[in-house]
This record gives structure tokens, sequence and C-alpha cells, in this order.
């Protein structure tokens, strides 16, 4: 008695199916996430940066909707300003304060690029009754400006 290998039993599905290995190793993000976008291919980021400013202390104050730079925001830093329009809110609320616009002047404005594509920068503003400053990392994405990282210190 030999030990022949077991046969799959035949069916009319025609031949077995090659797994491609090139489509296996496929990712998604490499083609359809965010692309960097090196410097040469960016504007400059001054007046973007300043208006991101004014913007973010505007909408702090609920002065500003915060839609209204979802364009120009990482979905984190989004989020972050989300929470903090929450938090002001229920500050605004407990005082029964109305939202209130800002009135400020912008000061300094600090620009530094660690790495091609990307630009940290500091803004200082300068208000009635105290002076803040706004940090922000912006990376070049898809030919445009985004905000990876805002603070409002």
């Amino acid at each position: 008695m030999s030990a022949s290998p077991a046969r799959a039993p035949e069916t009319n599905a025609g031949p077995a199916r090659r797994v491609n290995t090139r489509l296996a190793s496929y990712n998604d993000d490499d083609y359809f996430g965010h692309q960097p976008t090196g410097r040469e291919d960016l504007p400059d980021p001054t007046t973007l940066i300043e208006n991101l400013a004014r913007s973010v202390l505007e909408i702090i104050a609920g002065a500003r909707d915060l839609d209204q730079i979802a364009r120009w925001v990482s979905d984190d830093v989004y989020r972050h300003l989300a929470k903090r329009v929450q938090i002001a809110v229920r500050a605004r609320s407990a005082t029964g304060a109305p939202p209130v616009r800002p009135t400020f002047t912008l000061g300094r404005t600090i620009i530094t690029e660690p790495s091609d594509g990307v630009v940290e920068a500091v803004v200082v503003i300068h208000g009635r009754a105290r002076t803040r400053s706004v940090a922000f990392r912006l990376e070049g994405l898809d030919h445009r400006w985004r905000a990876t990282a805002v603070h409002v210190l």
C-alpha cells in the first residue's frame, strides 16, 4: 500500500487563480493620501500664518466659526480647536457673557523652516489686557500649506 497524496476533487471552476503580489503590497495612502509638497512649489506662508493667528483667536472668542478655517488645518488641529471652543463656550455660558470679537494688533511674526516643505512660526498678538502668542507648524501637503499644529499661549 503506497501513500499517495490526497487529491482535491476536480471542479469546473477553471484553473486556480494566482495572487498578484504587487497588489498585495499596494497601499491606498501612497496614491490617495496627502502628498508632501516641497517648499519651491508652495507660496509664501507669512500671510496665511498671520490670517490663521487672527482667525484662531476669533474662533476661541466665539466671534468666528471653526469651519471657516477647516481647509487650512489638519484633522487633529480641527479636533483640538473644537475642544478649545467648547471649553470657551462653557466658560462664557457660566458667566453669561456673550461672544465678543476681540480687538488686537498683530505683533512680530517669526518664521523658521526646519526642513523642506515645513514651516514653524510664532505670531505675537497684543490685546487690550494681555499679550498672547500663537505657534504654528505648517506642512506642505497637496500643493498648499496645512497647519498640523496650533498652540495658543
